[in-house]
This record gives C-alpha cells, structure tokens and sequence, in this order.
C-alpha cells in the first residue's frame, strides 16, 4: 500500500531518523517460513511502550497493517507482513529490567533474546525453562506471541506456563496491563494467557513479567538408539508409566543426525542397523542422584528394544549432541527444499503418527525427515523436495500435508504445537477446528482490533 504524506510526518514528528527505515526492506519481509517474501513498505524502531502505542494508534487512524516483528526466527509466517504496511521491529526493546530474586520474576521487554535472558538470571542460580532450537537469535516477543516451547517443554511446559503479566499496546494507542505479578490469578477473564499464542494480532507486547525456578544443580544426557521407529516411540511411554520425568526427551531420526552432523562438520558413527535415536535429559539437585536414575531409566529402555546406550556427563560431550540436535532444522534446509509440519499428537499416538507419515511417503515418493519432541508428542515431519520437478511438488505437497493433519486429527492432536499458525497453516485450521470455534476467535479478534490492522492475514482464511 502507499503511505500518505500526512502518516509519514507524523511519524517522523516523534520517531528519531534512525529508528525509521524506508529502503532496503526485503530482509523484513521474510522469515524462516519457505521463501515467502513480502516487502514491507516502512520499518519503524520504537524504543519504548509509549512509543509502541502511539505508531499503533497512528496505523488505527491511517488505517494502515501493522506487523510487528522480533528475531525473524518463525516457520509459520507470522512475521510476515503478507499485506504490506508497517513492520514494528523490537530490535530496541531489548533491555532486561528488573530480576527479581525475592519473588523468583524478571521483568523484560520483548527484543530480548531468549538465550540472554537465560544467561543473565543463570547468573544468580535461576532459570527459565522454554528453549526453542533459535534460542540463541529468536526473542522473548516472538516466544510470547507463539507460546514457544522447546526441548525442555516435557518436564517444565512451554513460554505460556512462565508468564505472569503483560504490558500490551493495542490498536486504539491504550497501553495496559493484562493482570498481576502473582502466580495465582482469578480475577475476571485471563487477558494475559489470552495474549500469549495470540501471533501478534490482538496487540504489542512490550513489557513482560515472567516466572523463573531454582536452577537444577546437575544434568546427565543418553543417547539412546533404536533400530525401529515404534520401539523408540513406545519407549517414550514407557518412560513415563515408570514414574521418571526426565527434563527432555528428544526423537531424532537416523537421517537428521546424519544431516546435522554433515551440516557441522562433526564425524560421528550412526551403525546401519540404527534408525532413530532418543536424546534424554536427566537433571536434579546433584550427579549422585541422578547415577541410580540413569541406571534404572536405561534397564526401562534396554526392555523397550533400545541398543547400546551411551552416557554423557561431560560438558563436551553433551555440548556436541545438544548442538546436532538444535542445528537438525538448519542441516535439512541446507539439503532441500522442504516442508515442516508442526505436528502434536498425544503422546500414546506416537507411533501411530510415525507409521502414517512413512505410509503417505511411501505413497507419493517423497521422502521425510523427523524429529522433535517426543516426550509431549510433537513431532516436526519434514518433507523433502531433493529430485522432484516443481509441477510434481507444488501438486503433491499440499494432498500430503492435508491427509497428514486428517490422520494427527482423528489421533487426537492438532496441526501447530510450538510453531504457530500463522501465514502457512491456516488453510488447515478447518480441519481441526469446527465453525463455531473459528467464529468466537474471529469474534475476539474484532474486539481488539476492528479494522483488522494488527497482523492480518494470520491464523484463518478470510
């Protein structure tokens, strides 16, 4: 769209020039989703929650799209401004705040990057748990709006279960508080968890308040392999009818080790027998007690089919097989053109899931390559374009992942666990979703943003 004279001034009236950016704007316009890209026609900068609400109130008056946009690091484009306008960039707002020790809180602004803050509360013996793969590039803002989860979402739950109060900026220029700095809240309607997972359409986050725990004290990692994919899904069941609840519980396919490992530049044995491997996190208050646990939970999974199963308790090491599996989603992109489908399903479910994704493979030639959390059920399925002429692809592509989400439905499950909904999934929303459910979204979706602005074209078709 074009932006008149009189928008441009006006926000050239309080925004310093370097916080504007009118030219060069193709790397706003994409993320990690596919090869998406559109072009937004400003970037603004803002440096503060004032200055948020009044380019959004501004936006409401010129009626003119808003995107706001974090690290850039999503795969369902949600930061893409798919109908031009302004992207909102949170580069600025990017301080830590307040780290409250007393009460076990930090307080941020949504710029900042999550393995920062991680880093920075480490520092005085705490933690915050969510984890994406992009923890090290994507931003607590990007965190927030997709409840982003990570390795680590079995033992601890995802971004969601650490928010505590929000500081929103909407459409209308009001900047408010969705609720209190207390873990127990039961006062009207929870605006707070409603603005977390919402995509940035219903408004701007930018203060957070957020829950943090004691540091655990020690970490053990196995490495655990299996020469078939339902062994290695079973297990994770199996797991948790024997009581343990490790801190992840990562599913790796044979070939998105061999791809992340290629991709790295590490040499490390896969036997041909091997298929898939589980990656499994013990942590607690010390080495001493989590030794018996390994010995126990490896006689659980030697029962389950498991093969020889290696113990890393040294920080290289564990490094190593931490950085193959973070780095799997970059190895396949690297290899091909590819789709990543987002699916969750519950945890009993999972060799069901496995069994279809191979089935339809199988059926359209088309490989995959698997991996992700298996301990919460949410499994990423990559589907691998490599030889295919485009004709074939584009066709085949879209009836695969349609009989895909058909199938993660009827087990139960859905078609986003961490990744969001945004641009490339909401043609699927149908499927899992009935009319009356899309209606009171779309109902709550108006009540904060009546014209549409805040990040439209996201989460339903029109």
């Amino acid at each position: 769209m074009a932006l008149t004279t009189s928008f441009l001034d006006e926000i050239l009236a309080f925004m310093p020039s370097d916080a504007v950016r009118l030219n060069d704007l193709e790397e706003f316009g994409r993320d990690e989703t596919d090869d998406y890209c559109f072009e937004p026609d400003l970037v603004l900068f803002p440096g503060s929650a004032e200055d948020t609400a009044r380019i959004l109130a501004l936006c409401n008056r010129y009626k003119v799209p808003v995107t706001c946009r974090g690290g850039g690091t999503g795969l369902s484009g949600g930061a893409l401004p798919v109908k031009g306008g302004l992207v909102l960039s949170t580069d600025r707002l990017n301080r830590i705040l307040y780290i409250d020790t007393a009460n076990l809180q930090v307080t941020v602004e949504p710029g900042v990057i999550t393995q920062v803050l991680q880093e920075s509360v480490a520092e005085f013996g705490l933690y915050y748990p969510p984890d994406p793969s992009s923890r090290g590039t994507c931003t607590l803002g990007g965190n927030l709006a997709e409840s982003a989860g990570g390795p680590h979402a079995f033992k601890y739950g995802t971004t969601r279960d650490y928010v505590l109060n929000l500081q929103v900026a909407l459409m209308d220029g009001s900047l408010i508080w969705t609720g209190a700095n207390v873990t127990k809240y039961a006062t009207g309607y929870h605006l707070t968890q409603l603005m977390v997972g919402s995509e940035g359409t219903l408004g701007v986050i930018t203060q957070a308040v957020l829950k943090l725990i004691p540091a655990p004290g020690a970490d053990l990692l196995l490495s655990v392999p299996f020469y078939d994919l339902e062994s290695a899904c079973r297990a994770v069941s199996a797991i948790q009818l024997a009581g343990i609840r490790p801190s992840a519980v990562e599913f790796m396919e044979k070939e998105a080790l061999e791809m992340s490992a290629k991709f790295l530049g590490i040499t490390m044995p896969f036997p041909a027998e091997v298929v898939a491997e589980l990656l499994i996190e013990l942590d607690g208050d010390s080495l001493d007690q989590l030794y018996p646990l390994a010995e126990r939970l490896s006689g659980i999974l030697e029962q389950e089919g498991a093969g020889e199963i290696r113990l890393a308790d040294q920080a290289d090491t564990k490094e190593t097989l931490w950085r193959l599996r973070r780095q799997i989603g970059h190895a396949v992109r690297a290899h091909s053109t590819y789709k990543e489908e987002d699916t969750v399903v519950p945890m009993s479910a999972l060799p069901s899931l496995m069994l279809k994704v191979k089935a339809l493979c199988r059926k359209y030639g088309v490989r995959s390559v698997c991996y992700g959390h298996a301990g919460d059920g949410n499994i990423h399925v990559n589907l691998l374009k490599e030889q295919h002429p485009d004709p074939y692809w584009n066709q085949t592509l879209p009836i695969m992942i349609e009989e895909l989400f058909e199938e993660v439905h009827r087990l139960g499950g859905t078609v986003s666990g961490e990744h969001g909904i945004g641009w490339s999934q909401k043609r699927y929303m149908a499927l899992v979703m009935d009319p009356v459910q899309i209606q009171l979204m779309k109902g709550i979706k108006a009540v904060f943003d009546p014209l549409g602005l805040l990040n439209p074209g996201k989460i339903w078709e029109a």
